[in-house]
């Protein structure tokens, strides 16, 4: 079996881009956030926390499974569990932001391409997080083309609903 460190290195670049990108990413978003919090009231609370917030959670995780890959991390076994536990919290925090989505009502009022980006495809990607804690843990350099995938997933997710997001608020902003 390969080591850790040998599996990671060609890997390290991208690790490097994607969490830079997610960070990078998180900035704008609390700007974006500034700059239309006028379009956010307390009536829009709950869209807000709907949208706006699990954006910020996805670009997070991204940094975060980015870290957890650079990070100078010997055993195939603790890189498991932390991928692991990374999807498995992104998957709750879906079932969360969905039933609150529900509960006020949010989903009703959005079309279909946006439940998907919005619930569906962050759930994917975190199920895809999940999943690649079995090679990991099996030390099989295979888990980290999935944790990539994932980690691909879940940015393409975030950009698209914050832009998403940028684009609603500067239409309601003048009205």
């Amino acid at each position: 079996m390969p080591s850790l460190a040998d599996s990671l290195a060609p890997w390290h670049d991208l690790y490097v881009v994607t969490g830079t990108a997610a960070a990078t990413l998180v900035g704008l978003l609390f700007v974006a956030a500034s700059v239309g919090s006028g379009v956010f009231t307390e009536e829009r609370r709950p869209a807000f926390r709907a949208f706006v917030s699990p954006s910020v959670v996805h670009f997070s995780s991204v940094l975060a499974a980015s870290l957890m890959t650079i990070a100078p991390v010997r055993r195939w076994s603790i890189l498991a569990a932390l991928v692991s536990a990374l999807g498995l919290f992104g998957i709750a925090y879906c079932g969360i932001v969905g039933r609150a989505m529900v509960r006020y009502g949010l989903a009703a009022n959005i079309d279909l391409e946006d439940r998907v980006w919005y619930a569906g495809v962050p759930a994917i990607a975190y199920a895809t997080l999940a999943a690649a804690s079995w090679p990991l843990f099996s030390e099989n350099p295979t888990g980290l083309t999935v944790l990539a995938c994932g980690m691909g997933l879940l940015l393409l997710a975030g950009i698209r609903n914050a832009w998403d997001i940028t684009s609603w608020a500067i239409t309601r902003h003048r009205e």
